[in-house]
C-alpha cells in the first residue's frame, strides 16, 4: 500500500464528571464519550522526504502538532524509516471539546501501519496511542465507551446501550473563542467543590443505563461547566436563551468551548441556528452531527 485517506471524527462528552485530582496532578473522571459521523480527513502516502500540510494556516505543521508526535512515536517503536506526506483537512475546530488533536494523532498511527504493511498489531498501536493522550484510548473504538482513570480506562457498552445512543442528531456549536484544557482542569483543582465525587459520578451513569429512557438529555451533565461558565459568560448566557425559547438542554463537551443539543424532528434548526449567531456572531461555528 503506497497510500491511505483516513476519517479522522470529532467526539463529544454525553455524561463528563470530574472525580478529583490524582497525586501526579492528573485528574480522575467518567465520562460517556462519543465520535460523531463528523470530522477531519488524513491522507497519507508514502514520499521522498516527510511533511505535513493543513489547509487550516491557523494549525501549526511543526513537531508540537499531534499527527507528527503520532508518526514519530510509530517511528521509535518500529524502526520504520520511509517518507511520508500527511495532509490534514480540518474541520474540527482547535480549543473546542471535541477531542480533534487526539482524533488526528490516532488516524496518523493507523495510516503510517498501513503503509508499512502493519508492523503493529491492535493492542500495540493501543499503547502508543495512549501515550500520545489519555484520550486517544478512545479513538480506537468504532462505538460510544466509557472513560474512567486519566481517560485510558476504557469500557465498551452493552448493544442495548449502544441502540439508545447510536444514530441520534445533534446541533454543534462553538464561539469564536475557545477554551484552554489544561486552564480549566487548575480552575478546578483550585476549586475542589466543583468536583462530583467517583460514588455520585458512578450512580448518575448506572441510574441512566439501567433505564429504559433514549432521551440522552437526562444524562447530560459536565463538570467543567462550573468553571468554564465563570469565565466565559456568553456560553451560560446562550444556553439560558436556547432553553427559555426551544426547551432544549444545552451541554459543553469536555472543557468547551464546544457546546450542542439533541434534535428532534420539529426542532426548529434555522432558527436555533439564527439565535446562536445572533448570541455569538457570524464567526461563531455550526454544524449538525449525528452520534455515530
Amino acid at each position: 500500500m503506497s497510500s491511505a485517506t483516513l476519517f479522522s471524527p470529532a467526539k463529544v462528552n454525553l455524561f463528563l464528571a470530574i472525580t478529583d485530582r490524582r497525586k501526579d496532578g492528573f485528574h480522575n473522571l467518567v465520562s460517556l464519550v462519543v465520535s460523531l459521523d463528523w470530522g477531519d480527513t488524513l491522507h497519507a502516502e508514502l514520499a521522498e522526504e516527510t511533511r505535513l500540510i493543513c489547509d487550516d494556516d491557523e494549525l501549526p505543521v511543526d513537531q508540537s502538532n499531534l499527527v507528527l508526535k503520532a508518526l514519530a512515536a510509530f517511528r521509535e517503536s518500529t524502526g520504520w524509516t520511509a517518507g511520508v506526506k500527511l495532509q490534514l483537512v480540518k474541520r474540527i475546530p482547535v480549543g473546542a471539546g471535541l477531542g480533534g488533536g487526539s482524533s488526528n494523532a490516532v488516524v496518523t498511527l493507523r495510516a503510517v501501519n498501513a503503509l508499512s504493511g502493519n508492523l503493529l498489531a491492535d493492542d500495540e498501536l493501543a499503547k502508543i496511542a495512549t501515550k500520545l493522550g489519555a484520550d486517544c484510548a478512545l479513538f480506537l473504538q468504532n462505538a460510544p465507551v466509557v472513560m474512567r482513570g486519566i481517560g485510558d480506562q476504557i469500557e465498551t457498552l452493552d448493544n442495548k446501550t449502544l441502540q439508545r445512543i447510536s444514530g441520534q442528531s445533534i446541533l454543534l456549536f462553538k464561539p469564536p473563542f475557545g477554551v484552554s484544557t489544561p486552564w480549566a482542569y487548575g480552575q478546578m483543582a483550585a476549586r475542589p467543590e466543583t468536583y462530583l465525587p467517583s460514588d455520585q459520578a458512578e450512580s448518575r451513569w448506572n441510574q441512566w443505563q439501567k433505564g429504559e429512557s433514549t432521551d440522552l438529555s437526562d444524562l447530560g451533565y459536565n463538570s467543567m461547566e462550573s468553571v468554564v461558565f465563570g469565565k466565559y459568560p456568553a456560553i451560560p448566557a446562550l444556553f439560558r436563551l436556547i432553553r427559555e425559547k426551544f426547551g432544549l438542554l444545552p451541554l459543553m463537551s469536555g472543557s468547551g468551548s464546544a457546546s450542542f443539543v439533541f434534535l428532534e424532528k420539529d426542532t426548529p434548526v434555522d432558527e436555533v441556528t439564527a439565535l446562536i449567531q445572533e448570541m455569538w456572531g457570524d464567526a461563531s461555528f455550526v454544524t449538525i452531527a449525528g452520534l455515530a
